[in-house]
């Protein structure tokens, strides 16, 4: 390059040398370094249920469908005016040619670039974290948005930006097996331009997602497999330059995929993007020599509880394991093992025994249950001080009994848990057996991480009546999380290619394994596969028809996974078959102590927002960014002038003529449920906001609606 420019000084001809310049510098200035591709034009997002105004870009409607996502091959027309009363709107294109068209053939568009205001509805919510009625121990909720997941990034800007402490996505692999799209129509094998389509349709998520991500501490993983590796490499190098990134090589498939002509492909890869202060975890199990121990992982030995808890766990289902336990109170000690008793005999008709106490497995609402074994094999555990009285619940009159599982004994024969004596009841006293602490290796081999077994095997075991094409290996995302976040019990996770949910369910797995209140954001469309498409309109349905919709990915595979993965119960209404494995082994019966709200995303009218006639669809953004913790504040209260529930972890100061009392509110409001975090203050007057914000402790996140919310997506179309 400096040699162009030396040779173009040395040209003594001033006209000529300023023409060369000139030419030199087009070039130049449309020239790229690096990863070199087409831009291609900006994806489009139809919305079939947005009201047709002036103004808006719209496309036409192909012939009489009825199918509002089908248009012409005519492009993007913007509306000149419209008439009402014959139903009529004369269109614009690019080129300033017009046409006159029915409003009810028009459907609203929205370029990427293009302003959106947006709101979020909610669906449903699944509770089992805590957090209603008083509760203060309960957890924050994950989110489930069913939308478009590059204006569902640009919605996440409002309350997330650079709050993200891990991102990560699973996106299209680009394999030409028609399984995404680019401007509404599937990309495919015989498509010329699908590597470089694929380039413009990740730069410009990749782009968002590095405004969500902290700046100073957080790290983004991206999956992929060899189509398009080498490409995404660059592309990542590009979007993060000043960043550590690092490719990981797992093997996913430990019989490989044969293909003519070529090695049995094993792995997929990972990429860690590490910013700021970030970096991987360290661990105790490098992941790739040997196989994976537990005592690698685990922080310490688990004693389970004798009790059954989950499926089979009634007397009736195995009458064997129904027998009593007699404790020793005085020295906390199990004294004596019992027989089991007939399945019509009354357990009170047992004798008692001299100074002990019995203690059957009884559940907290007086059902009888079972034991995890027989009495003789516990005789063999308390004879081996593997097996212990618990704690005793003063309260309800009850001890617990504790025993070690086989996979603990199995830990134990391996080494990895260390006898180091007895107490004084003959019970063994055990800790892990130590290893050095490393980052894992850059190879992970791990049965674990087989996506046919735990990826494919574990959703058909929470969805036995449905399918989803290739779902991660719930625990090689786990590990993946492991190294972003392990260290980080209350971290955000956001992945922005949902898929079937494995990232939410991860995350619920880490929180149950430390006690953690990590939540996820997982973004998914509805969308069916192609071939469903082809099949629901040979049966004359369309999108946006209840059975169509019904069979979309959001409503069909995420949300019952989900569902699935925090109750216990699977899509046929059944206790979820199996367990989980490797670490933390549980009952997938038991289910996850997590709370999850689903959302769809809307599109809203800019004039509404601003008159504060929309309040109900932005109030969850509100929620979300005050924590998404406790109650939610979901309308205006016209009668009082502001809102500041006890169960919230925010308020909103609706008419700022209240505003003395919601100050001395908030003032006063120390015995509340929560601790309060954001206040929002509607004002249109700069001045006014300014007098009530100051007048609040600045240690709280103050927001000026709707103001602020309106002056973030702009902020967001010229960035």
């Amino acid at each position: 390059m400096a040699h162009i420019d030396n040779l173009i000084d040395a040209v003594k001809d001033p006209q000529l040398r300023d023409a060369l310049r000139a030419e030199y510098d087009k070039v130049t200035k449309t020239r790229r370094f690096g990863l070199v591709y087409d831009r291609h034009q900006p994806e489009t997002v139809i919305l079939p249920k947005f009201p047709v105004r002036a103004g808006d870009k719209v496309q036409v409607l192909q012939g009489d469908t009825r199918d509002r996502t089908m248009v012409e091959g005519t492009g993007i027309w913007t509306i000149i005016t419209t008439n009402r009363d014959d139903g009529k709107a004369l269109l614009s294109d690019s080129e300033g040619n017009t046409r006159s068209e029915s409003l009810d053939r028009l459907v609203v568009i929205r370029e990427f670039g293009d302003p959106i205001y947006p709101g979020l509805k909610s669906t449903g919510q699944i509770i089992r974290g805590g957090g209603v009625e008083g509760n203060t121990g309960g957890k924050p909720f994950h989110t489930v948005i069913n939308a478009e997941n590059y204006h569902a990034l640009q919605a996440l800007l409002y309350p997330y930006e650079g709050r993200v402490d891990a991102i990560y996505i699973d996106p299209p692999y680009n394999t030409g097996a028609r399984d995404w799209k680019y401007n509404n129509n599937y990309v495919d094998d015989k498509d010329p331009y699908r590597h470089s389509k694929w380039l413009s349709f990740m730069e410009r998520r990749l782009q968002l997602a590095k405004r969500l991500l902290n700046p100073a501490d957080s790290v983004l993983i991206v999956t992929i497999d060899e189509k398009e590796v080498h490409r995404l490499g660059l592309l990542i190098e590009q979007t993060f330059p000043a960043q550590q990134a690092q490719m990981v090589s797992i093997a996913i498939n430990h019989r490989g995929v044969a293909r003519a002509k070529e090695f049995t492909r094993v792995e997929e890869y990972a990429f860690f993007v590490f910013i700021g202060d970030a970096g991987p975890c360290l661990t105790g199990d490098d992941l790739l020599t040997g196989e994976a121990n537990d005592s690698q992982r685990a922080e310490a030995v688990r004693w389970e509880r004798l009790i059954k808890g989950s499926n089979n766990a009634l007397r009736r289902d195995r009458p064997n394991l129904f027998y009593p336990i007699f404790i020793d109170p005085a020295h906390r000690r199990i004294a004596k093992v019992g027989d089991p008793i007939p399945i019509d005999a009354d357990r009170n008709s047992v004798p008692g025994e001299l100074g002990l106490v019995a203690v059957w497995p009884i559940s907290m609402t007086g059902e009888e249950k079972r034991w995890q074994c027989s009495a003789a094999t516990l005789r063999d555990l308390v004879a081996h001080g593997m097996a212990k009285a618990g704690a005793y619940d003063r309260k309800n009159d009850r001890w617990s009994i504790l025993y070690l599982n086989r996979g603990q004994r199995e830990r134990i024969d391996r080494g990895e848990i260390v006898v180091t004596g007895r107490d004084e009841n003959g019970v063994l006293e055990l800790q892990m057996n130590e290893r050095p602490m490393r980052a894992a290796m850059s190879i992970w081999n791990r049965s674990a991480h087989n996506a046919g077994y735990y990826g494919s095997g574990v959703l058909s075991a929470l969805l036995p009546d449905r399918k989803f094409p290739f779902p991660k290996s719930l625990y090689a995302v786990e590990d993946c999380l492991r190294f972003a976040v392990g260290a980080k019990t209350d971290a955000l996770v956001l992945d922005f290619f949902a898929g079937s949910g494995t990232t939410m369910h991860s995350v619920a797995r880490l929180n149950h394994a430390d006690g953690g209140h990590r939540r996820s954001i997982l973004v998914t469309n509805n969308e069916v596969s192609a071939n469903e498409a082809v099949q629901l309109r040979d049966q004359g349905l369309n999108p946006g028809d209840p059975a169509w919709e019904a069979l979309g990915i959001f409503q069909h595979v995420t949300m019952p996974r989900v569902r699935a993965a925090l109750t216990g119960v699977d899509s046929t209404g059944n206790p979820v078959k199996g367990g989980y494995k490797f670490v933390d082994e549980f009952p997938m019966s038991d289910g996850l102590a997590e709370n999850v709200e689903f959302f769809d995303l809307t599109y809203e009218d800019v004039a509404l927002v601003s008159l504060g006639r929309r309040f109900e669809s932005i109030a969850p953004l509100l929620w979300l960014k005050a924590g998404a913790l406790g109650e939610r504040i979901d309308s205006v209260d016209r009668t009082r002038g502001w809102a500041l529930p006890d169960a919230a972890t925010y308020g909103v100061l609706f008419d700022t003529s209240t505003w003395p009392s919601f100050i001395s509110a908030v003032a006063n409001r120390s015995s509340a449920a929560l601790p309060l975090t954001h206040v929002f203050i509607v004002t249109d007057s700069t001045v006014e906001y300014q007098q009530v914000a100051g007048r609040l402790d600045r240690r709280l996140s103050i927001t000026r609606l709707y103001a602020d919310y309106l002056r973030s997506f702009e902020i967001n179309l010229l960035r």
